[in-house]
C-alpha cells in the first residue's frame, strides 16, 4: 500500500501530521488487518499526511499491565517512548481503544506526552470538513447498531464520533439497551482476550451479541479489533453469521466513499 515510515519521511526532511499507531491486532491479526487497510484507504482519500513506525512499533504494554505485570508494561512503554520522542508529529491516531487509552493516559507518567485520538474521532472531523465525501452508501436505510468499546466509551468518553459516522451513511442507527455510559464489555478487555474465562452461566460476548441481535440490526458496527473478534464469535455461536455482519466503522465508511 506504499505506506511510508516516519523514519523515511524524516530522512526526506518531512514531518507527517498524523502518526498512525497500528497496534498488535492491526498488524498481525488477519481480520484486523482489513480494518487497518480501510483506515489507510480513507486517509489517502482525504489527503492526510501520515506515517507509521513500521518495525519500530512495539506493543504498548496494555495486555501486560491489565494482566498485572507492571514491570513488563513499563519496559515496553519506556522503549516505545524513547522511539516516539525521536520524531516530530502532531497527533497519534489509532484504531485500537486499548492502545489509545494506554498511550493517552498512562504514557505521560513515564515521559511520553502526546495528543492521542481514536480513528473515529479523526474520521468524524474529516467528514465534517468534507475531506471525505460519501459517494454511494450501500448502507442507506440499513439497520446498524454500534457497540461501545470500554476503553473508547467509558474510559475516554468518546461516544458521538462513531455514531456521527454511521449517521453520515444514511443508516438507521439502532441503540442497544446497554449503550454509551452503560455499555457492556465484549469480554476481551483487561487481558481476558488471552486467557480462558472463569466458570459462569454465560460468556460475556454471547450476552452482548444477544443485546445486539435484539435491535434487529443487519450490521454490528465496532470501533475496536478485539470487540470485532468477540462479537464475530458471538454471531457464529448464534449461527447468524449469514444474516448479521460485524464491521469496523472505518470499513463501513471506506465501502461508501
Amino acid at each position: 500500500m506504499n505506506i511510508l515510515t516516519i523514519k523515511e519521511l524524516q530522512n526526506k526532511g518531512l514531518q507527517p501530521e498524523i502518526l498512525f499507531w497500528v497496534g498488535c491486532a492491526g498488524s498481525f491479526d488477519d481480520r484486523a488487518k482489513k480494518i487497518t487497510k480501510s483506515f489507510v484507504s480513507l486517509l489517502n482519500k482525504a489527503g492526510v499526511s501520515f506515517a507509521v513506525l513500521g518495525k519500530e512499533e512495539s506493543c504498548t504494554g496494555d495486555p501486560a499491565k491489565r494482566a498485572g505485570n507492571e514491570f513488563l508494561f513499563q519496559m515496553q512503554a519506556v522503549s516505545n517512548i524513547e522511539i516516539l520522542n525521536q520524531y516530530n508529529f502532531k497527533k497519534i491516531v489509532t484504531t485500537c481503544p486499548h492502545c489509545l487509552n494506554t498511550l493517552k493516559n498512562e504514557y505521560p507518567d513515564l515521559g511520553g506526552k502526546y495528543d492521542v485520538i481514536h480513528h473515529t474521532e479523526l474520521l468524524s472531523t474529516l467528514i465534517s470538513e468534507q475531506k471525505i465525501k460519501i459517494d454511494n452508501s450501500e448502507f442507506n436505510g440499513k439497520k446498524i447498531t454500534f457497540h461501545d468499546p470500554c476503553y473508547l466509551g467509558r474510559a475516554n468518553k468518546v461516544y458521538e464520533p462513531p455514531r456521527k459516522l454511521i449517521e453520515s451513511l444514511n443508516a438507521d442507527l439502532k441503540e442497544m439497551k446497554s449503550c454509551k455510559e452503560k455499555g457492556l464489555c465484549c469480554g476481551a478487555g483487561g487481558a481476558q482476550m488471552f486467557k480462558e474465562s472463569e466458570k459462569g452461566s454465560k460468556e460475556i460476548n454471547i450476552k452482548r451479541t444477544e443485546e445486539a441481535l435484539e435491535t434487529k440490526s443487519e450490521i454490528i458496527a465496532a470501533g475496536c479489533p478485539f470487540c470485532n473478534t468477540m462479537l464475530t464469535d458471538g454471531i457464529k455461536n448464534k449461527e447468524m453469521d449469514d444474516k448479521v455482519h460485524v464491521y469496523d466503522v472505518a470499513e463501513l465508511l471506506d465501502k461508501s466513499t
